[in-house]
């Protein structure tokens, strides 16, 4: 009785493993974070491209995959919103040991956290540790919690997130016209934190900050995202990691067989254009 429902289960889960083995890119571990489904500037038909593509042993999700403060305001999820969680779904199933790490624009996934639940294959956790190949012990959290202004003064972080916003709607019309002149698409936002030097200090504070805690807490280094700037650099003998995002800059940490890291851009290294009609294309199996 038992076998006959577990055959089944177990050549459907060879079988989704053997689809996503055959996609060409193979990783021991994938980080990725600040997707913000349910905004327009996601741009998940990237990350689509990237999920159906790739195949990893695990798959860390940290922070801020659902935009719940953009949802609270007004409701935005088209089917490509769907489509990326059928693709998550898909490799917990083809047996990828999936960790969901809430940030602050999904917070309201860490009223469960105490639970400890799994969902469908998901497991949720307020952070992870992650020991590489080679044997370095990496913390793995969002890090708004090292965030001054998102944990003093919430206000200021919703002003920020709809400055933030605004000036991805205007990027969207600049580079419109950039387009139309024969220009390659320029991000605005990110020149912006470039050239603004109290920005630049933020972004170096939040590092030091969280490599700080790493090390005192004995890791060799941390993984996080919630700054939107992919980084990989040493700070005071701790690893920093921060994976990016997937509304501008479209990069993910990866981690290969021999414990090597690295940050991928998907978008450059696939020649991806920001400017082609965004298409859901072939749907996951659900």
């Amino acid at each position: 009785m038992c076998a006959a429902r577990c055959v089944p289960y177990l050549l459907r889960r060879m079988n989704a493993a053997a689809k996503l083995a055959h996609t060409g890119h193979r990783y021991r571990t994938v980080f990725i974070s600040d997707v913000h489904l349910g905004t327009r500037g996601c741009r998940s038909d990237f990350l689509i491209d990237f999920l159906r593509r790739v195949h990893c042993e695990r798959l860390f999700l940290v922070g801020d995959i659902i935009d719940g403060w953009r949802l609270r305001k007004s409701w935005y999820w088209d089917e490509q919103c769907d489509e990326v969680l059928r693709l998550i779904l898909r490799h917990a199933r083809a047996g990828t040991e999936v960790t969901y790490i809430p940030g602050n624009h999904d917070e309201m996934f860490r009223a469960w956290l105490p639970l400890g639940l799994e969902i469908a294959g998901v497991r949720l956790r307020k952070e992870a540790v992650h020991v590489t190949a080679d044997n370095r012990r990496l913390l793995v959290i969002h890090g708004d919690e090292f965030d001054s202004v998102v944990r003093y003064a919430k206000f200021l972080a919703l002003l920020g997130d709809w400055a933030y916003a605004s000036a991805l709607r205007f990027n969207t019309w600049f580079n419109a016209v950039r387009r139309r002149l024969g220009y390659p698409y320029w991000s605005l936002s990110q020149w912006l934190k470039r050239q603004v030097k109290e920005a630049v200090k933020a972004i170096d504070r939040f590092e030091v900050a969280l490599a700080n805690e790493a090390g005192r807490r004995g890791f060799d280094g941390v993984v996080c995202g919630h700054i939107h700037h992919a980084e990989m650099r040493d700070v005071n003998g701790i690893l920093y990691i921060n994976d990016g995002d997937w509304v501008e800059s479209c990069t993910a940490l990866v981690e290969h067989d021999d414990g090597r890291l690295e940050l991928v851009d998907w978008a450059a290294l696939n020649r991806l254009s920001f400017f082609a009609p965004r298409g859901v294309g072939e749907p996951a199996a659900a």
